[in-house]
């Protein structure tokens, strides 16, 4: 296991005293917010592949460069950013219950790309 970096290079990003176990603590939180949605659900099941895969590299290395590697989406300080904006999402979606038909009938073309010439 290598020695605890010094800095992160990143002005206002202090370096996490134990990466490892904040990322597990919020994977899991976002696992467990993500099992309240439907199976079938766009978000959660898109979601759910991204936390997984990046819980096994975390389960499976323990120095933290090389987790950073692995996961390659920027240094663990970054990642645990990443990942308490992804639970704060989560929980916004079991509120906004995308997932649920709309309320009213959208517009001809609400969804059509690109947009129909006039």
């Amino acid at each position: 296991m290598g020695l605890l970096k010094k800095t992160t290079g990143l002005t206002g990003l202090a370096v996490s005293a134990n990466p490892h176990h904040t990322l597990g603590a919020l994977y899991g939180k976002i696992l467990r917010t993500l099992q309240k949605m439907p199976e079938n659900a766009v978000y959660r099941k898109h979601t759910e592949q991204i936390v997984r895969e990046r819980a096994a590299v975390l389960q499976q290395t323990k120095d933290v460069s090389e987790l950073e590697q692995k996961i390659n989406c920027g240094q663990a300080e970054e990642l645990i950013i990443q990942a308490e904006n992804e639970l704060n999402l989560a929980r916004k979606m079991l509120t906004w219950k995308p997932w649920e038909p709309l309320v009213a009938k959208p517009p001809k073309g609400q969804w059509d790309w690109p947009p129909a010439q006039q």
